[in-house]
């Protein structure tokens, strides 16, 4: 039984963009569904759903990424293979459209799991990946204003850079996944993001790590979303893993490693799940998570905040 759920990172979606939001999860949802009815892999079907979400430019992931602090866009992105662990990752990438397909050459092409900066830059050159811009004007513009503010004072730390994302917190709904398991039970999972508004140059968030943003196993798969260094201190995605292998459910394993991670850390998380026997799963400790999901024998996909 194959099934896939796809998320649009957690956080507040402001009133005027929600329609649009809910419709830009339920499409990269059905550019899979035809992949997975014709027998295709679950790869193929994650990397066809964040391919449209990182094109679309309301996602923070691909095109539409946030700006870092000196005004770039530093994407990363990740897949991994259940059944053989497998596992490809790029870090600060730069200049192109889909960071996740970049990801899944790593895991097919090279015996590495993580290429991250110029290197990252250089295996793309040498996949001949065109080169794109993934900076959009609304992003552009917010970045103007919300540096100027930091400049300012107003959010001259990290702590006051989270006090900023409360403030307003469409800039946390960032990260986007998908998770799949096909029909012949094989899982798979994918994470792309453009990370966190006003970052560092240079920062690596928790999508690129096995684990972290982004994990498949024999069991399940995870795709997680939030603030990225809880997930790097919690292991959330392979927490969720873990729990399905000693008998949870998807949705079990997802509620599971939410809770672990509002327990001990208390930070912003969602987190997507399925499991090898095509359940399901998502929770989220803020307001709205966007995400949608398709089983085998559902008659249209349910998208919603």
């Amino acid at each position: 039984m194959y099934s896939i759920i796809v998320h649009g990172g957690v956080g507040v979606v402001p009133g005027d963009k929600q329609e649009a939001v809910i419709a830009g999860v339920r499409e990269a949802v059905l550019s899979a569904i035809p992949i997975l009815e014709g027998g295709g892999s679950s790869l193929d079907a994650v990397e066809a759903a964040i391919m449209v979400l990182e094109d679309n430019p309301l996602f923070n992931a691909g095109t539409g990424s946030v700006l870092t602090f000196d005004g770039d866009v530093e994407m990363d992105a990740a897949m991994a293979q259940g059944s053989s662990l497998g596992f490809g990752a790029v870090a600060g990438i730069k200049n192109i459209q889909h960071p996740i397909s970049l990801a899944r050459m790593v895991m097919e092409k090279t015996d590495h799991v993580l290429l991250q900066g110029s290197g990252a830059q250089e295996f793309a050159r040498m996949m001949d990946v065109p080169s794109h811009n993934p900076i959009t004007e609304e992003r552009r513009a917010q970045w103007q204003t919300y540096r100027e503010n930091f400049l300012r004072g107003d959010a001259g730390d990290w702590p006051k850079l989270k006090a900023l994302m409360k403030e307003h917190p469409e800039f946390m709904h960032g990260t986007v996944g998908a998770v799949v398991v096909d029909d012949q039970g094989e899982v798979a999972a994918g994470t792309s993001t453009g990370g966190v508004f006003l970052k560092l140059l240079g920062r690596v968030g928790d999508t690129p790590l096995p684990g972290a943003g982004t994990y498949a196993t024999k069991f399940g798969g995870a795709s997680s979303t939030g603030l990225g260094e809880s997930m790097m201190r919690t292991l959330i995605t392979k927490t969720a893993c873990d729990f399905m292998r000693m008998g949870l459910d998807a949705q079990g394993a997802a509620s599971g490693a939410v809770n672990m991670l509002s327990n001990t850390l208390g930070t912003e998380a969602g987190i997507i799940v399925v499991d090898c026997h095509g359940g399901v799963g998502f929770a989220q400790n803020t307001a709205q998570m966007a995400h949608a999901y398709f089983k085998q024998g559902m008659a249209q996909p349910i998208a919603e905040l």
